[in-house]
Order: C-alpha cells, then structure tokens, then sequence
C-alpha cells in the first residue's frame, strides 16, 4: 500500500489502539459523524469572540491537510484524521451560516411609521395577534439600517383581518430582540439573528393596507391562509383551530386556554408541525397508494408500487412543508422523511440509525444554528430511542417472545414510553417543567392523532376540489376534539405539572454523550456511558441559582427566599420575570410572586437585603432625584433611571450600566463582596454592539 506508514509498535501504537475498538462496532462509524460536526459547532457557539478570516483559514487548511494524511495513512490513523476533520468542519458550518444570514438589526428604539409585507401571522405568548414583515420601510432610516424582517403585535381593539402578501402601515414602537433574561439562558435576540429578524414590537395603532398582494407574490402563504380560514370555517372553535395548526401551521386562532392546556398535559408537540406531523401523513400517502396500486393488478404487475408509493409520499411531504411555513422544526422533519423515502428507494432500511445520522448531518451544515434549539435535541432524541426501541422489540418478536396480536399494544406503549423517556430531560432543561400525566395523556391521544386526524385531513384535501370534504372534515373535528378534551381533563388534575430549575450548563451536553455512548458502542465499555449521565444529574441537583437579579430597565429585582423568588412590582418586565420563576422551577406568577416577603417600602423606593448589603429600588417619575438619598441608608441602588453622578460610597446600577451589561445577576461571594455577572459578554455578530467587559465584584466598604 502505498502513502504514509506510521508503524504499529510502541507508544504510538498503544496510543492509537483504542480506535481499532472504535473500527471494530457493528454500526459502523457513520453514526459518529454528526456527533463530532455537532461538538464542533457547540464548541464554536460558545466562543466569546466572534472568530475572523484568519481563524476561518486556518480551519479550512487544517481540514485539507488532515484530508491529505487521512486518506493516505493506516486503518487506524485514517479515523483519527477523518474524525477531526468532523469536528472541524462545525465550526466552518457557523462561519459561513453567520456570513450568509447577516443582516441590520435594529440599534436604537424606533418610534414611527412601518410599512411592510405581511409573511406570517401568529399570536404571541400574551395571544396578542402577530404580524411578521418583510420589505420593511422606516421613516428617516437608511435601507442599510433598515431590518429585513419585523415582528408586530397587536394591542388595538379591531385588528382586523390580513392575508400573507399584503402591504401594510401603521405607526409602531420597535427595538432589537431581546437578549436572555439573564445570564447563560436561552438568547432570544441570538435566534432572531439567524431568522434575519432585525426587530420586535407593538403598535396600539390601526394597522391600514397599503396594497392588495400583487400576482403570485406570497403565493404558498396566501394558500395557507385560505385553507386555513376554511377550515376553521367548517369546523368552528378551538377544535378547528386545532385541525388548521396540524395540517397548515397556522395557529393563530387556538385560545391560549388550549395552548396551555395541551403545553400542561404534554401534548403540544401534537400541534408541532414536526416529525410526528410529517410521519403521519407521508406514511398514510405512502400506504395508500401502494396499497390502492395492489387493488388494480394489470397496474400493480407492471410497475413497483413501493417505489411509486415513496415518490408521491415525498411530493405530498414536500408540499405540506412549504404549506406549513417551512420553519426549522418541519425543515428537520422533512430531511428525515426525504432520507427515509430515498432509502425505499434505493431498496435500503427506512428508519436506521444512519438514515437519522445523514438527516442530521444535513441539517448541522445546513443551519448549525438549530443545534441549540431544543426541537432538534427532542427530535432526534426521540428518534433514535424509538429505532433503537423498537429494533430491540423487533428482536423479542422474532424470537416468539411477543404475540403478533399484541404488536399494536406494545407498540402504542413502547412508542410513549421511549419518546418520552429520551425527551424528559431536554423538555426540563428548556422549560423547566415535567408533566406528570404526559404518558397516560400521550397514550389517548397519539392513536386518534396517526389514525383518524392526519389522515382525515389528508383526504379532505383530496376531496376538497369534489366538494366533498365535508365528511372526513368532520371526522378530523371529532378526533381533534377529544384531543382538546384529553388535554384540558389532563392539565386540571392536581399536580399535572412539575416545576424544575434549570440545571447546569454541563449537564445537557453530558446527558447527550452518555445516551449516545450507551446507543451506539457495542461492546462492554458501552457501560461507561452511565458515568456522564450520573455526573449530569449530580451537576443539576447542586446548580444554584442567584441570588438576586435585576432586569434590563433597572425596574423589576427578583430575590431568592425561602418560600421562593420574591420580585420588587406586581407588573413591569413581564417576560424577563416570567423567564426567572420559571429558571427556578417555580410555577408562581409574578403576581403571586411580589406578594412574597423580601422588599418593603412604597411601590416607588422599595427596600430589601443581599447579606449585609442594604439595598433600595428607585423607579417611576423624579428616581433620579432621589439618588443621594437613596445612598444615605442604602449599600446598593438600583435606580430605573440614567445617571452621571453617583455619590461617594454608593453603589448604583443605573440604566448605563444596564445597556452594557443587560439583566444581572447578583451573587454572595464568601467574603462577602457581590459579585455582579453581566448577561452580554459576548461579541458576537449577534450580541449588542457594546457589551460589558467582564464580570465586577463590588465591596461593601
């Protein structure tokens, strides 16, 4: 063989010798792949510095020269190369998406007229209805400003109705997109980036169109919307707006009642237009037209009813994604069922372990951003769970362990057993919360949801050109309604719901590791994957949380007490408050939560304790003002205001610092000084443009 020897004896060799354990696993390697592309691009999400040309080069030459040796080396050295080459290409993955999806975001608070194109309406966490923008027009910003996206609310009495296309205007408030609530949580404003959305915000305004969509433009949006009305038209009610969110992916006329009923009883990815969506009805196009084509034999004799039945499926899959809007978690989705529909194809196994490893190596250089996003982690661990269940099952069957007459029942139970099992500990770590009843709740209503909703709805759509889906409409609003039922019987009983806090950064990527060791070695050292898993939790259980923090405006502080976090106003800083309590794993609201003993004093100056540090929160008209006063009996101010002049002696977080640092996060150390911890560090193209330099600690002299 010609290239490069490199031997097989001494340290060398002993060095290498783990990776012929590596070479030897029955899967292959192949699984690894996205693993490695994954670890890279985490690595490189969690840089503090967003990386120039020069880092991007020196990738790129390492990558062709670990290519170079690789292909000419041994057995062993080979997957060494090959494996480093994967993670590096993660990091090459988030540069050149981070080039690619770069556009303005808004840098100042914006007042004014906003003229755009409607391309999606939704309805925000408060059910405010929700328009999103694109060809924005603002009144005296430059084109080189001007976001390419904009998200609206809408606070006004009659909003009114609007169809994707139309060009709207009215006069609104808009600002960047928020950052995390506080220190190390999820970043909204990071997401808004790789969407291109460059600003948020309400108008309390009539929203008036300005011009009738013109020819095809937001042709595939304008469908949706249309099937969308008329199918909430027939089937009035929350029901209908059910049956819409399934199949189009327009959710804006379910009640938020409903949308945190089916969130409570761990029913919310139903409304998901995700895998499950996808795998329901490309599976009943699939067997419905391979089993029609067996009814007609001079037809099935001649042709491969398989291989036609997948080619339709895939056009059926490709139309319900551009339907549903085509976000990240039907893109996902997709890529899995198109992988699946190829390996049909080509005469392969569908659902393999590396069928779901290519889907996730796609969509990792497609948009490593979705790494972070927790329906890829609950997605994929989902699916593979499921594979690796049920190939385990498939196993027992074969064998004459199970009846073939119980396959159905021990399929429905493994199905809800694995796909929860593999998704608990994401959906704690992202949202905080177990639901205690999503098993009992998932079992009554997956089967009506792959066997009656989905496909009712598909044919309605193909009878609906006949006029004649009345019937199957129906039929799907039966079935959507005992979903619904299910969901709000659920979520009433006592204790449906757990508050978690929410754990260390560590323990997330741990959890993964360990569960992909115990899946994908094959030999006795598998049981190693039980150590990270054991340490994850160990890294959960001892994560504290902070003591006290502060809101970007300076008006809301949240102190940790023992009957919980207790915060400074009943109302202000909604969603930053709601983010806190629900990090702690505390199920209050805010209002609940401000009654909680911790401040005192009127609702203007408001008094509390951290330790030894007596602090004071000034807010509303004249706090300011105030100030010197404030410093007279109090160790630390945070004062809702800006301020140039700060006494001798008195600490202050004022609005200034607050733009730099954005929420706090205050901290004990165990001499006693506070230690502060900003939530922008980071410089990254999606950070604020001026973040704070580094972690203060202040000393109550």
């Amino acid at each position: 063989m010609l290239g490069i020897n490199w031997g097989r004896t001494g340290l060398w060799d002993r060095a290498l010798r783990p990776l012929d354990a590596l070479a030897a696993q029955p899967r292959g390697l192949f699984p690894f792949v996205p693993v490695l592309i994954g670890t890279g691009v985490g690595l490189w999400f969690q840089g503090a510095e967003e990386p120039g040309l020069a880092f991007y080069a020196v990738i790129g030459l390492a990558v062709v020269a670990l290519l170079w040796i690789g292909l000419r080396a041994e057995d062993r050295l080979r997957i060494l190369c090959l494996g480093l080459v994967c993670l590096l290409i993660g990091p090459l993955a988030g540069g050149l998406r981070v080039y690619l999806v770069a556009a303005p975001m808004l840098d100042f608070r914006y007042y004014g007229p906003v003229q755009g194109r409607v391309t999606e309406i939704d309805r925000s966490q408060s059910d405010a209805l929700r328009l999103t923008l694109d060809l924005v027009v603002l009144e005296d910003v430059a084109p080189d400003r001007t976001p390419l996206r904009v998200r609206l609310s809408l606070h006004g009495e009659d909003v009114g109705d609007f169809l994707p296309g139309q060009v709207v205007i009215t006069t609104g408030h808009l600002t960047a997109p928020q950052g995390p609530a506080e220190p190390g949580t999820f970043d909204f404003r990071r997401m808004a980036f790789f969407d291109q959305l460059g600003a948020v915000g309400y108008t309390a305004s009539p929203v008036l169109l300005w011009e009738q969509p013109k020819g095809a433009t937001q042709g595939i949006n304008r469908l949706r919307s249309h099937l969308s009305n008329a199918m909430m038209a027939a089937m009035p009610g929350d029901a209908g707006a059910f049956a819409s969110g399934v199949m189009t992916g327009d959710r804006s006329g379910l009640s938020l009642e409903a949308v945190q009923a089916l969130r409570d009883s761990s029913l919310a990815h139903l409304l998901a237009i995700s895998g499950m969506n996808m795998a329901f009805i490309s599976a009943f196009v699939f067997a419905l037209i391979r089993y029609g084509i067996a009814l007609i034999p001079p037809f099935a004799l001649r042709v491969n009813a398989k291989k036609v039945a997948a080619v339709l499926a895939f056009g059926v899959a490709l139309f319900y994604l551009l339907l549903s809007g085509a976000n990240v978690a039907t893109e996902r989705a997709f890529i899995m069922v198109t992988v699946m529909l190829g390996a049909v194809l080509l005469d392969r196994r569908a659902l393999t372990l590396r069928s779901v490893a290519i889907s996730a190596v796609i969509l990792l250089l497609w948009q490593p951003e979705s790494l972070l996003e927790p329906g890829f982690q609950m997605s994929y661990a989902a699916t593979v769970a499921l594979i690796v269940g049920f190939g385990a099952m498939d196993r027992q069957a074969m064998r004459g362990r199970l009846p073939w007459w119980g396959m159905p029942f021990y399929t429905l139970i493994l199905s809800s057993v694995l796909g929860g099992f593999a998704t608990a500990p994401y959906a704690a770590a992202h949202f905080n919360r177990f639901t205690d009843y999503g098993l009992l709740a998932n079992l009554l209503t997956v089967p009506v949801m792959g066997a009656v909703v989905m496909p009712a709805g598909a044919i309605a759509a193909l009878l609906a050109p006949f006029g004649l889906a009345a019937l199957p409409l129906w039929v799907m609003e039966q079935g959507s309604r005992w979903i619904l039922f299910v969901a709000h019987w659920v979520a009433g009983w006592e204790g449906s719901v757990t508050g978690l806090p929410t754990p260390s950064p560590l323990a997330v990527p741990l959890i993964t590791l360990g569960g992909l060791w115990l899946i994908v070695w094959q030999s006795r050292a598998r049981h190693f994957g039980w150590l990270p898993l054991v340490l994850a939790l160990i890294l959960w259980m001892q994560h504290e949380r902070p003591l006290a923090l502060v809101d970007a405006e300076g008006g809301v502080v949240g102190i940790l007490t023992a009957e919980g976090r207790a915060i400074s106003a009943p109302k202000g800083a909604g969603f930053t408050v709601k983010s806190w309590l629900e990090n702690d794993g505390d199920l209050a609201g805010q209002e609940a939560a401000a009654e909680r003993p911790g401040f005192e004093g009127p609702k203007t100056t408001r008094g509390f304790r951290l330790g030894e540090w007596r602090g004071m929160i000034l807010t509303g008209k004249g706090a300011e003002g105030r100030l010197d006063e404030a410093c007279a009996s109090a160790d630390l101010v945070v004062l809702a205001d800006d301020t140039d002049a700060v006494p001798d002696g008195c600490h202050v977080i004022d609005r200034l610092l607050l733009r730099q640092t954005g929420p706090l996060a205050l901290t004990l150390r165990p001499d006693g000084a506070l230690r502060l911890e900003p939530t922008h560090l980071a410089r990254r193209r999606w950070s604020v443009p001026e973040p704070a330099k580094g972690v203060m600690v202040w000393r109550n002299e």
